[in-house]
């Protein structure tokens, strides 16, 4: 572990750390990396910790529970091809990860690499997102909607989009917002004749944030439609 965290500090760029802070509205601290180099040293730790898989859920977790950037994506990084051999004990575990969600970064690995293929290989679980939906933390909030993402492209959670959608619709919270924006979105890509008549439904009391993400794909004229103009 102490090997591992030497490692990104020593192997980052403090030029590019200097500028990450820029895409984040809370304050983040960086060694640097960049996103390829990271995910070549993840699938590294990998190969070299998987003959243990307690060993490398346990890596993971608390690299996932430090604070620079790269150590908590490096946790989700690590575990991401084990992920189809994940059962229902390591997806309580995760789910609990949402807890020390720092930025959107670390929240949009965990949800999009771990949690939702995890939905994905048990639907059943997609259930979880409606008592995050109604949590006080906004990453909670946030993974509701990012979390079936993963689903929704493969043809699944056509409900649980459509009543997420409607729960999620008054959140206040920028973060949430563009969540459900991109929930919208992914899925007005596989199946717009859902999503068009759901988003004409509720564009009078939608924030433009989501309106405006979840048009992104749509045709011109659909999208003048949905946004008024």
């Amino acid at each position: 572990m102490r090997r591992i965290c030497r490692y990104l500090k020593a192997h980052g760029s403090a030029e590019h750390a200097a500028g990450v802070q820029w895409f984040f509205k809370e304050e983040v601290r960086s060694h640097g990396w960049y996103t390829a180099e990271l995910r070549r040293y993840g699938r590294g730790l990998h190969g070299e910790l998987s003959r243990d898989p307690g060993l490398l859920f346990d890596v993971a977790e608390q690299l996932f529970g430090r604070t620079f950037i790269e150590e908590k994506i490096l946790g989700v990084v690590m575990l991401q091809p084990s992920v189809r051999r994940f059962e229902q004990a390591e997806f309580d575990r995760l789910e609990r990860w949402l807890d020390g969600v720092t930025s959107w970064a670390d929240h949009d690995a965990l949800a999009m690499y771990l949690l939702g293929p995890l939905m994905v290989r048990e639907p059943r679980r997609v259930r979880r997102v409606f008592l995050w939906a109604r949590a006080r933390s906004r990453w909670h909030r946030r993974a509701a909607a990012v979390a079936p993402i993963s689903g929704v492209r493969a043809g699944l959670f056509t409900a649980e989009a459509t009543r997420l959608t409607r729960t999620l619709l008054a959140d206040p919270d920028d973060m949430v917002q563009k969540g459900l924006g991109w929930l919208l979105r992914e899925w007005s890509k596989v199946r717009a004749e859902e999503t068009v008549p759901l988003l004409l439904q509720v564009r009078g009391q939608a924030p433009r944030l989501v309106l405006r993400t979840a048009c992104e794909t749509l045709a011109p004229a659909v999208r003048a439609r949905i946004l008024g103009r």
